[in-house]
């Protein structure tokens, strides 16, 4: 038994559980912000870094100072970005940035106008203007800079880089270099010149045996069960879809017990969620007020189909065909009656604004896609999902 009479198997797995959200959620642990999680993963070290590896082809680093798994999409999407960012130019000069920290050792420091000059420089040498006059270009350095140091890649020691931005590049901050910015970018097997497209940046390498296709497909679908939040049959290959099929008892196996992700088949797949709230993630429905009336759209749909008298058309993988001015008139109706429960936002925002609003919202969480310029596909598993606000009678 453990120490609170709670069994010490079970007290291990949730350990081990909570360390696997950490690592697939957070950039790092580090002992200086999280000494106790931090060596909890020290502990479990070595059964960390065999799953991973065996079942994700993730490696788990750590070091006497932090510990980081190097996370791979199975599928890039948008959403995976940093939100911050607004341009490609932003995630440029992040890139840039850590170039130049390569030339510091750790709690070394520096100037900004010494940074953006040797940047530039460098810049110059491979035939790309960057010129510091421009608020723009100023703008999305700030961008990178306040990123590194959210990242803890950065530490200032004085000044602000919004007022150099503001100041014409006149003003100056004074940085001290930190021991991560070596670890932010992940480690390649060969040259990246070798690589001929995004998606074998993310693969790795794998013998072309039998058993290496096998090992690669296997990656490819824990790390999409891991990372997306619905991942639906039709969307795998015909050979990952067999997989998830006959191995779906082993694939919810392992995600119970070493993630604590709770997962059923259903006709549109292998579906998975958290059965408790958790700090170390965001999870749908989110505390956003948009996020109640997705709720409310799941309830209505589940009704409008229950009945068979709408303007719903479910298709032979059970994708629901909306087009917006059916989605608008859905979304009147539901604000018609439940507008005082709603924000002010979304009360005085057009059905239209409201609409697409809401469906940006659903393709996040993969609950929504768009079909054409006039339709979109509600995916069969926001039916899944019944909203509705609850009453004070009902609460007594």
């Amino acid at each position: 038994m453990g120490g609170n009479g709670e069994p010490l198997g079970e007290r291990l797995k949730e350990e081990r559980q909570a360390c696997v959200q950490a690592l697939l959620n957070r950039n790092w642990i580090t002992k200086a912000e999280d000494p106790y999680l931090f060596q909890v993963i020290k502990n479990h070290y070595e059964d960390l870094r065999e799953w991973f590896q065996e079942h994700c082809g993730f490696t788990l680093l750590v070091t006497r100072q932090f510990a980081k798994l190097e996370k791979v999409p199975g599928k890039a999407h948008n959403w995976m970005g940093f939100g911050e960012f607004h341009q490609p130019r932003d995630y440029a000069l992040f890139t840039f940035c850590l170039w130049y920290l390569e030339g510091k050792g750790e709690t070394d420091q520096f100037l900004l106008t010494d940074m953006v000059q040797e940047i530039r420089e460098h810049l110059l040498g491979l035939e790309i203007q960057l010129d510091w006059t421009m608020y723009e270009h100023r703008q999305a350095m700030a961008r990178a800079l306040k990123k590194l140091r959210e990242l803890g890649v950065l530490l200032v020691v004085d000044g602000d880089e919004w007022e150099w931005v503001q100041g014409g590049g006149e003003k100056n901050v004074l940085y001290e270099c930190s021991p991560l910015a070596r670890y932010v970018l992940r480690r390649f097997p060969q040259d990246l010149t070798m690589y001929h497209s995004i998606q074998a940046l993310g693969e790795g390498r794998y013998p072309d045996t039998p058993d290496g296709q096998v090992k690669r497909r296997k990656h490819q679908i824990y790390r999409r069960l891991l990372q997306e939040p619905a991942v639906y049959d039709r969307e795998w290959t015909e050979e990952e879809r067999y997989y998830v099929l006959t191995q779906r008892r082993t694939i919810l196996d392992q995600l119970e017990k070493v993630c604590g992700l709770e997962g059923q088949r259903y006709r549109e797949g292998l579906l998975f969620f958290y059965p408790h709230v958790t700090g170390e993630m965001e999870l749908f429905p989110t505390a956003r007020s948009i996020s109640d009336i997705a709720l409310l759209l799941g309830g209505e749909v589940r009704r409008l189909l229950a009945r068979g008298d709408g303007p719903l058309e479910v298709d032979q993988q059970g994708r629901i065909s909306l087009s917006w001015v059916d989605l608008e008139g859905i979304l009147l109706r539901l604000r018609e009656r439940y507008q005082e429960l709603w924000s002010q936002q979304h009360r005085q925002a057009t059905t239209t604004e409201l609409a697409r609003e809401l469906v940006a919202h659903l393709a996040e969480w993969g609950l929504a896609s768009h079909r054409d310029h006039h339709t979109i596909w509600l995916e069969p598993a926001l039916a899944r999902w019944n909203g509705d606000y609850q009453t004070l009678d009902e609460e007594d």
